[in-house]
């Protein structure tokens, strides 16, 4: 066990009702993520500009043909400084870049700038600059929208043929759907705040049949967390508890690629022995950045690189999850103070600035095998787990 310095417990409060406003953003959020899903243009306006983007996943020729005439001028693909810092074209950061390349660039070209799977990867062109974009933009937003849609961090983009102002308009003239940039950019934090309580059934488990689930869902309808409460958990003691990120390949599939599944068994097993206590099971498979996404990690982990070094290829950061909705999970259950199994620094300080107590980090490790002690030698000198 590892204590954690003890600070002043939160006081117990009412999460905050959310807002009309609040629940019309995250809808037009949720149909932007579709649209841009299903390869359509959508619409981002920022506080001085806007764009209409489209996901450089799968681009062809056409689709940039229909963009540009759409924009009424040619598009550019917008990346993250990660991938940009890939093709050796700017120094490592996390914010969203605009490529500059040199004459007229092919939807070939741009699919292997964007995407390092491609096959017979091109060098960058020579004479391609970047140009440094705001988060809070329109452009901007529209690269941090492709990552709420679980897409690569990459979009093609043009300016919108009217002013900032008038684009929400113009996009409804033209049947597109359209969002601000600040609607994307406070989507997780709106998105944790409107999670609720939508189902919940007793679930006897194998060494632990006092065991119910909680469903969470936000109120746009979006993806569900779930809590599984096993026993009675005193609120007024700290909670013995697991946040638990879903692994479909090694929670179902057994995959002996990461630790996950072992995590998720043994966690639900020490609960049980405790007699009490939740994990929550996060629906943020591969680190924040979707099934499909972390396949394409593994064949690049294939290739020679270490885990975080394939997420950043594929342009994202080393870790992409957010720990507000098991904090506003946490307090709908009644818990404030929790006994947190993990070896992850980085929960500990995300449930502190989320308002939840972590009185003791309580070590959650299990012995490596053949095929994952690079994945967590990765972990532990890379992204500062405790082993």
């Amino acid at each position: 066990m590892t204590p954690v310095p003890r600070s002043a417990a939160p006081a117990r409060e009412t999460p905050d009702p959310i807002a009309p406003y609040t629940v019309s953003a995250l809808d037009r959020v949720g149909r932007a993520v579709a649209e841009l899903r299903r390869g359509a243009p959508v619409v981002v306006a920022g506080p001085g500009d806007a764009v209409v983007c489209i996901s450089a996943e799968g681009l062809d020729d056409a689709m940039m043909g229909r963009l540009s005439a759409l924009a009424g001028s040619a598009p550019a693909l917008l990346v993250t400084a990660r991938r940009a810092s890939v093709l050796r074209l700017a120094a490592p950061g996390s914010g969203p870049v605009r490529l500059i390349l040199p004459g007229t660039p092919t939807a070939e070209r741009l699919n292997r700038l964007a995407d390092p799977e491609s096959a017979a990867a091109m060098p960058t062109p020579p004479g391609t600059t970047v140009e440094p974009l705001p988060a809070d933009s329109g452009a901007g937003a529209s690269v941090t929208l492709a990552k709420l849609a679980r897409l690569l961090p990459a979009v093609l983009a043009a300016p919108c043929p009217v002013p900032a102002l008038e684009a929400l308009d113009w996009a409804h003239a033209h049947d597109l759907v359209a969002i601000e940039a600040e609607a994307v950019l406070d989507h997780h934090e709106a998105w944790a705040r409107a999670l609720r309580p939508v189902g919940e059934a007793r679930v006897p488990l194998d060494g632990a049949e006092e065991t119910r689930v909680v469903a969470f869902r936000p109120v746009d309808g979006g993806i569900e967390h779930l809590a599984i409460v096993i026993g009675r958990p005193d609120p007024d003691t700290p909670v013995l508890a697991r946040l638990h990120s879903e692994c479909f390949t090694g929670d179902l599939l057994g995959s002996l690629r990461c630790d996950c599944g072992e995590q998720l068994r043994g966690a639900l097993q020490a609960i049980a022995a405790e007699g009490a206590g939740v994990l929550l099971y996060l629906a943020q498979e591969g680190r924040g950045i979707g099934l499909v996404n972390k396949l394409r990690a593994y064949r690049l982990q294939d290739e020679g690189l270490d885990t975080v070094d394939a997420n950043e290829q594929l342009g994202f950061d080393d870790d992409e999850r957010i720990y507000s909705p098991a904090a506003e999970m946490l307090r709908h259950l009644g818990f404030q103070r929790v006994r947190l199994m993990t070896n992850n620094p980085r929960k500990i300080s995300a449930l502190a600035r989320h308002r939840i107590e972590v009185t003791e980090r309580v070590p959650h490790t299990f012995p490596a095998n053949a095929h994952n002690v690079g994945y967590l030698r990765a972990k532990a000198r890379r992204s500062g787990h405790l082993f």
